[in-house]
């Protein structure tokens, strides 16, 4: 009998570049991709960066704390409903096939600039997928701001 092997933490580390097929279909790195077999990852617009939107993606994890972090909010806050709104109607659920890809849907994809290239950027807990001109200027602004962002950490 074989041990079953147990996969530790995922952390979303490290920068990767990758082409984009004409089905609109990404390569997931190995090392990103959710553990249990059919687990879906949440796909949404991300419009907060001045360099213009990306796809932020969540695994089921970080989605449901994301929820949870909203139903928290008292129900007389008005951007309450906002988010529940702009992430319910921004955001998607997708699954690996088994080539380790996800497909972007086209309105997300048209709306991040997403052609035949992208970065997928990771977020310690969670990811982004950038165009490629996008997250050069993203990467500018964020070593502008990098030297005070590190002072929190000490």
């Amino acid at each position: 009998m074989s041990a079953a092997v147990t996969k530790g933490p995922t952390y979303y580390n490290s920068c990767y570049r990758h082409g984009v097929d004409e089905k609109r279909r990404v390569q997931i790195p190995a090392k990103w991709r959710p553990e249990t077999e059919g687990a879906e990852l949440t796909v949404m617009l991300w419009p907060q960066h001045q360099a213009g939107s990306c796809l932020r993606v969540l695994p089921p994890s970080e989605m449901a704390k994301m929820k949870a972090d909203i139903d928290a909010m008292p129900n007389g806050n008005p951007n309450k409903v906002v988010l529940k709104r702009f992430i319910g109607s921004e955001s998607v659920q997708v699954s690996l096939d088994k080539a380790g890809r996800i497909c972007l849907p086209d309105e997300m994809a048209r709306a991040a600039s997403i052609k035949d290239e992208v970065v997928l950027v990771g977020l310690l807990d969670r990811f982004e997928i950038w165009n490629p001109s996008r997250y050069e200027n993203v990467k500018a602004a964020d070593a502008v701001l990098a030297s005070e962002a590190f002072k929190l950490m000490d």
